[in-house]
């Protein structure tokens, strides 16, 4: 069995870290599992983590009033989710939901803006791994919106 440190050195989304940061990070990660349809974050409720997907699916969803739950995107193995424990008032943004059985590394986020806080270069480098997460994510959900609104439009 690998241990958490092998898990994030083999995560292709933290490649961007140097190994020392990889290694800080051991101390604020656990492993976890999520059965199909459990729910892993709820809109608005605290962000205290975020995941690093080892294998599996997660819907990325929204409530809109009169349809119910829409999914804005869907994340598979080596992807991140969830940026709020970065951002006051570190409150979750969206729904997400479990689609299949779903390993992950869950980091904790107030340990991890602790040590952001001690080391300023760690601190800038999950910036600037979460902000191309940030900005997909905003380009993704766009495309999503014309998707669902934009069929209608010239009728």
């Amino acid at each position: 069995m690998r241990t958490i440190e092998q898990l994030l050195d083999e995560a292709p989304a933290l490649a961007a870290l140097g190994a020392e940061h990889r290694a800080t990070l051991v101390g604020c990660a656990s492993n976890c599992v999520f059965a199909p349809g459990e729910r892993i974050m709820r809109e608005g409720d605290p962000a205290d983590a975020f995941y690093v997907l080892r294998e599996g699916t997660v819907a990325l969803e929204t409530e809109v009033p009169g349809r119910g739950a829409v999914v804005l995107q869907t994340l598979h193995d080596g992807e991140l989710l969830g940026w709020s424990w970065l951002v006051p008032p570190y409150r979750t943004a969206f729904d997400a939901r479990s689609l299949g059985t779903t390993h992950a590394i869950a980091l904790d986020g107030a340990c991890l803006r602790g040590k952001c806080d001690a080391d300023p270069v760690l601190g800038y480098a999950l910036l600037k791994i979460l902000s191309t997460v940030f900005v997909q994510r905003l380009q993704d959900t766009r495309l999503r919106l014309l998707d669902l609104y934009g069929k209608g439009a010239g009728a």
